[in-house]
C-alpha cells in the first residue's frame, strides 16, 4: 500500500492547492482548490482523474474552484460540517472523530477552529501528510478572524501532538515573512536563525518552502511554543497562561 503522491499546485498570488494521488486505486483528491484551471492542468499533465474535493474551510481562496471541478469530474465536495452553510454544493460533511479515505489511504479529521470557527484539518497517517489549511503555517499560524485565543491555542496543540515526521501542507507561501517575525520575537533561537537563512535561499531560488516537518515546527514556530518557558521569556511573559502568551504573539504578528 503506497503512500499518497502529493503535488503542490500554486494558485492566485500565494496559495497552494494540493493533489493527493493513490497509485493503488487511481483515486485523486484535490485539497482546497482556490481555482480550477491550475488543478486541471496538473491533472492532465499526469493523466489523473479527480475523484474527491476536500475543503478545510470556507474562504473563497480555498473553495473558489469547487463548482467548476465538481461539474467537470462529477466528484463529491467534502468539508467541515460546521461550515456547511458557507460552502456551496458540499456533499459530505465531516468533523472531529470522522475519517475520510482517498483510495487505500484513510485520513483522520480534526476540528481546528481559530482562523474560522469551523476549520478542519485532515491527517493521513499512512502518508505522513497533514493538510491544515490556514490553521498552521510554516513558522506561523492563520489570522484569528473568527475564533478565540483559547480555541486557536487548543487547535494548535492538537496538531502539535501529531508525530514529528508529519509533513505540514498548509494553504499559503507565507514562510519568508513568518520567518522574519519569528526571528524578531525569538532572536536567541539558533535553530530558527539557521532555518530562516535556509528559507531565504529557497525563495531566492524560486523553490516552495512547503512541506515542513512538524518536528521542526515544534522547535522554532513561535505559535506552537506558547507554553515553552524559553518562548515565554522571549516575550516577557514568564509563567503566564499559554493562551495569553499565544494571544500576545498573535497580536504582535498582526502588527508586525
Amino acid at each position: 500500500m503506497a503512500a499518497l503522491e502529493i503535488i503542490l499546485v500554486p494558485a492566485l498570488s500565494d496559495n497552494y492547492i494540493y493533489l493527493a494521488h493513490d497509485s493503488d486505486t487511481g483515486d485523486t483528491a484535490v485539497i482546497d482548490p482556490a481555482e480550477a484551471a491550475p488543478v486541471q492542468g496538473a491533472l492532465n499533465a499526469r493523466g489523473w482523474q479527480l475523484t474527491h474535493i476536500l475543503n478545510t474551510h470556507h474562504h473563497m481562496d480555498h473553495i473558489g474552484g469547487n463548482a467548476e471541478l465538481k461539474a467537470a469530474y462529477g466528484c463529491p465536495i467534502v468539508g467541515p460540517r460546521a461550515e456547511a452553510a458557507r460552502i456551496p454544493g458540499m456533499d459530505v460533511m465531516v468533523a472531529e472523530t470522522d475519517t475520510y479515505a482517498i483510495g487505500t489511504q484513510t485520513g483522520k479529521v480534526f476540528d481546528v477552529p481559530g482562523h474560522t470557527t469551523g476549520h478542519i484539518a485532515f491527517w493521513f497517517e499512512g502518508s505522513d501528510a497533514l493538510f491544515c489549511g490556514d490553521t498552521l503555517f510554516v513558522l506561523g499560524c492563520g489570522r484569528m478572524f473568527e475564533g478565540t485565543p483559547e480555541g486557536f491555542w487548543n487547535s494548535l496543540t492538537k496538531l502539535r501532538a501529531l508525530p514529528d515526521s508529519a509533513n505540514v501542507y498548509c494553504g499559503h507561501e507565507y514562510t519568508q515573512s513568518n520567518a522574519r517575525f519569528a526571528v524578531a520575537v525569538d532572536p536567541d533561537n539558533a535553530a530558527l536563525k539557521v532555518r530562516s537563512e535556509e528559507i531565504d535561499r529557497m525563495r531566492a531560488a524560486g523553490k516552495p518552502t512547503i512541506p515542513s516537518k512538524l518536528g521542526q515546527e515544534k522547535q522554532i514556530n513561535p505559535f506552537l511554543r506558547a507554553d515553552d518557558p524559553a518562548m515565554q521569556a522571549a516575550v516577557g511573559m514568564n509563567g503566564a497562561d499559554p493562551t495569553a502568551v499565544f494571544a500576545e504573539i498573535r497580536k504582535r504578528k498582526d502588527n508586525f
